[in-house]
């Protein structure tokens, strides 16, 4: 945001879109700093959707719950460990990276003109519960 704030000023505004986490919303009891520093993303985010709304410039974040990628790959192929997971997602299956994709490019897009501030949380129902 700080590198990219002063061009969205001088253009007229944007879309900045920060990445956090279901564990910026909820708590687990593991990885207390993780969990500190996605809740940071989201207060940060709502910060500065507050201070840059005059000048158009939208800032939202995305919290995707457990996503197959390179960092979780191991955990999510063994299937003693993917298990706790995936009993707590009610969609029965990990995202991958194209679901949280369509997120982000809907709050780029006009189609979210009117928003800012806002949590889009991309996780299979896990933290509906």
């Amino acid at each position: 945001m700080k590198h990219v704030i002063p061009a969205m000023k001088a253009v007229g505004g944007g879309s900045i879109i920060n990445i956090s986490s279901i564990y910026g919303l909820v708590g687990s009891a593991h990885n207390v700093a993780y969990h500190a520093s996605k809740g940071s993303v989201r207060l940060a985010t709502k910060s500065a959707a507050l201070q840059y709304a005059p000048e158009n410039i939208r800032v939202n974040s995305v919290h995707p719950g457990f996503v197959t990628s390179p960092m979780t790959e191991i955990t999510h192929s063994d299937p003693e460990l993917a298990k706790p997971r995936l009993d707590k997602t009610p969609m029965g299956r990990f995202g991958v990276p194209e679901d949280i994709a369509n997120g982000c490019l809907f709050l780029a897009s006009d189609e979210s003109g009117w928003m800012t501030g806002a949590e889009l949380t991309i996780d299979g129902g896990m933290t509906a519960g």
